[in-house]
């Protein structure tokens, strides 16, 4: 018996989804928890695992289109259900002879079954056809013997190369090419769920909060020249590099320790104030920005931070962030210097006060002690919500940021 592919519950209050990238498609075999069919939420990617180890037979939503949860979008028949219909054997022959008065009853044999036609998925079809390959030499290692696409792929990978051809004679170039300069054609591309919450995030903030931010910039020398000394025994040790989010995670920490507003969130008709820190990170993902969650960032060390976003990175390329660590953040850092730019005002994540953006670092000309001197630097950007962080905590904040990195000892000493 088929067994149905639902929509999973993909978070709370999520009713509606969109159909992702199906990863089987009809007459593809697929093993127990392999994942079929991606589910796109507002709010995260998720992955339909297979329930049963069998094969897809039925896709009744395409990708893009919208489900519910609940709802059935296809069907997979188990490997057990396909074997168990396989037709029955054909009854055996007995050899009858009939020699002189009496009849000699000869040993029985089962009859020789005529060659069946190999019974070829779809997609096995297709690659046989375009290889040139007859199905009735392929054996199948699918459900009931079909013979899949991996089958057929294998086979035509295992076909005799065919003599190289001679060479033709080069064409005249072409009179018009391909795509003429200065076209205007348009493709409309279908929102997903996920950009679509992203702008109305965005927009949101902007409506509800009051924004203003204000800048800095830090001189990055020290905490490059500590890098730099350890930056081995750091990896050797812990299996991660070390890198700047660390330093500013740890530093965000100890300025929202000393500014608690920027860490608290407005509530009318309260201001509620939080006394631990778990600090969103921005990280690009395969569907757009997300922000997963570090919680209780104060009791993490360098090694647990550095661990804990390189994992977010690799699985939010791969859209394999889940949704709860996207929820519950109290203050977000950005950084836009990855990808090289010097300035921007970032935006908060509501319901969040602040959130701290950074920026690629770059040689300039500094005066320090009367003397003109080459340093790293950085601009540094504080965005917050001005209904219940004025602008002497905003500007502490971000002084406290800047004197934790260009003294990193402070981060050992709590000063």
């Amino acid at each position: 018996m088929a067994l149905e592919l639902k929509v999973p519950e993909v978070g709370e209050s999520i009713t509606e989804v969109v159909i992702g990238t199906w990863k089987k498609r009809e007459g593809d075999g697929v093993a127990l928890d392999e994942s079929v069919v991606e589910i796109e939420s507002d709010k995260a990617t998720v992955e339909l695992p297979a329930p049963a180890a069998g094969m897809v037979t039925k896709i009744l939503k395409a990708s893009g289109e919208k489900a519910v949860v609940g709802e059935v979008i296809g069907y997979l028949e188990p490997a057990g259900a396909a074997a168990s219909s396989a037709p029955p054997a054909p009854a055996p022959v007995v050899d009858v002879k009939r020699t002189g008065g009496r009849t000699d009853i000869g040993s029985v044999q089962p009859a020789a079954a005529p060659p069946a036609a190999a019974r070829v998925m779809p997609a096995a079809a297709r690659v046989l056809g375009e290889a040139g390959l007859p199905a009735a030499g392929v054996a199948g290692s699918g459900p009931g013997g079909r013979v899949t696409k991996a089958d057929a792929t294998a086979a035509a990978a295992a076909r005799p190369a065919a003599p190289a051809a001679p060479l033709a004679k080069p064409a005249p170039p072409a009179l018009q090419p391909l795509s003429a300069p200065g076209s205007r054609q348009e493709r409309p591309v279908l929102i997903s769920p996920i950009r679509r919450r992203i702008a109305e995030r965005l927009v949101e903030a902007q409506h509800q909060a009051a924004l203003l931010t204000t800048f800095n910039e830090v001189d990055m020398s020290a905490v490059m020249a500590l890098r730099a000394k350890f930056k081995d025994v750091f990896q050797e040790r812990y299996g991660v590099k070390l890198g700047f989010m660390s330093f500013f995670v740890r530093a965000a920490v100890e300025a929202l320790r000393a500014v608690p507003q920027v860490n608290a969130e407005y509530r009318d008709p309260h201001i509620v104030f939080r006394d631990y820190y778990d600090i969103g990170i921005a990280v690009g993902g395969g569907k757009g920005l997300v922000v997963p969650v570090i919680r209780n960032a104060e009791m993490l060390s360098f090694a647990q931070i550095e661990q804990t976003i390189g994992d977010f990175a690799r699985r939010a390329a791969d859209n394999k962030i889940k949704l709860e660590e996207l929820q519950g953040g109290t203050f977000t850092i950005s950084n836009g210097g990855v990808y090289g730019s010097m300035l921007s005002t970032p935006i908060i994540n509501p319901p969040q006060s602040g959130i701290l953006g950074l920026h690629a670092i770059t040689e300039r000309p500094m005066a320090v002690n009367g003397q003109v001197v080459i340093r790293p630097m950085m601009y540094l950007a504080l965005s917050y919500d001005h209904r219940l962080v004025d602008g002497r905590e905003a500007v502490t904040f971000l002084k406290r940021i800047k004197d934790t990195i260009e003294d990193p000892t402070r981060l050992m000493l709590e000063v």
